[in-house]
């Protein structure tokens, strides 16, 4: 099922932020270490709400929650991303796509794109494959400075980024070819990974280009999977966002189903243990909410539908709210409220 959306901006109220822990500029290495999202303390006036990302694919290490916990701050809001995540040839390698950046911009957040420079050989079966990889801390820092002062939206920092991407990008190759010799490991290919970079180099139309054809052909690898253990009930669909920004964001939902002149569009987590999925896919799926009750202009075949965003979580035990914790039962009253307060529905099964 092929649908067509449009966005003009983003309005949504977070409960389920965590309180996150306060950190010195100082101590940006030590909160780059222990936590995934922090507010960094910069001087007596300023603060900003940073999350970073482990890797820059969005389906590793749940980029998405570490992006939610900080969206509920009243503050500027900052994410990390590599350009290059690359393991080892034993590993997976991932590259950072335009439409990870576009999103950020239309959530208000500002992206700084960073590379690794250090990490350590695997103790694990793997050879050839590293690990606890390390960002240019100096470099972030810098980026950080630059930030205080800057008085632009998060579009037109983003904007800034991406035409340095190519320089980036090689300080990445660079700092992992240093790695690899370093550490006595070998990585993927340095060739094919330049070739990749050598195309960023040749403007922002050419990064849009190469992330979009990439994000299309995995957007329909994804609506050919089905995942029997999660109870799906609709159909598998594509959803082809754009907004005002020029962005255009491809998403598959678990579910679409259409009612009369209704569409659900349905976000499923589900777990094989326990009564609800962790709280990290829960959170995953609520930044998914936050772009599905922004929709307008749903379409398919140029019919227009109204959309009903879902967020649906399963147990293979079956959800029975008498076993869940203290602390379940109040994250399921937040998430409740979240639901009611962004007009979402809220499937407990």
């Amino acid at each position: 099922m092929n649908i067509s959306a449009k966005i003009k901006g983003i309005q949504y109220r977070c409960l389920l932020c965590k309180e996150l822990r306060e950190y010195k500029l100082s101590d940006l290495k030590t909160a780059l270490e222990k936590e995934s999202s922090f507010i960094l303390k910069v001087d007596d006036k300023m603060e900003l709400g940073m999350s970073r990302w482990v890797s820059p694919k969005r389906t590793r290490s749940y980029p998405y929650e570490r992006v939610y916990n900080t969206l509920g701050l009243g503050i500027k809001k900052v994410t990390i991303i590599p350009i290059i995540k690359d393991e080892g040839k034993d590993g997976d390698r991932d590259f950072l796509q335009w439409d990870t950046i576009s999103l950020m911009s239309l959530l208000g957040v500002y992206v700084i794109i960073a590379y690794y420079t250090d990490a350590k050989k695997s103790m694990k079966k793997y050879a050839n494959k590293i690990t606890r990889q390390r960002f240019d801390l100096k470099y972030i820092k810098d980026k950080i400075t630059n930030l205080i002062s800057y008085q632009s939206d998060a579009l037109h920092w983003n904007l800034k980024q991406t035409d340095e991407v190519g320089m980036i990008g090689d300080m990445a190759i660079n700092s992992y070819v240093n790695i690899s010799k370093k550490l006595e490991v070998q990585m993927h290919s340095i060739e094919k990974a330049q070739q990749r970079i050598n195309k960023l180099k040749q403007g922002r139309e050419s990064f849009i280009n190469l992330s979009r054809n990439l994000a299309e052909k995995a957007q329909k690898r994804e609506s050919l999977s089905l995942q029997a253990s999660e109870n799906l009930e609709g159909e598998k669909g594509e959803i082809l966002i754009n907004n005002f920004l020029g962005g255009i964001y491809y998403f598959v939902p678990d579910e679409v189903e259409i009612i009369d002149d209704n569409i659900l569009i349905t976000e499923a987590k589900h777990t094989k243990r326990g009564n609800l999925p962790s709280m990290s896919d829960i959170k995953d799926g609520l930044l998914r909410m936050v772009i599905f009750t922004n929709l307008e202009n749903v379409e398919i075949n140029d019919k227009q539908f109204k959309p009903i965003p879902r967020l649906k979580l399963t147990s293979k035990e079956g959800f029975d709210e008498t076993k869940l914790s203290k602390r379940q039962k109040k994250s399921i009253e937040k998430l409740r409220n979240e639901a009611s307060e962004n007009k979402f529905e809220l499937v407990l099964k």
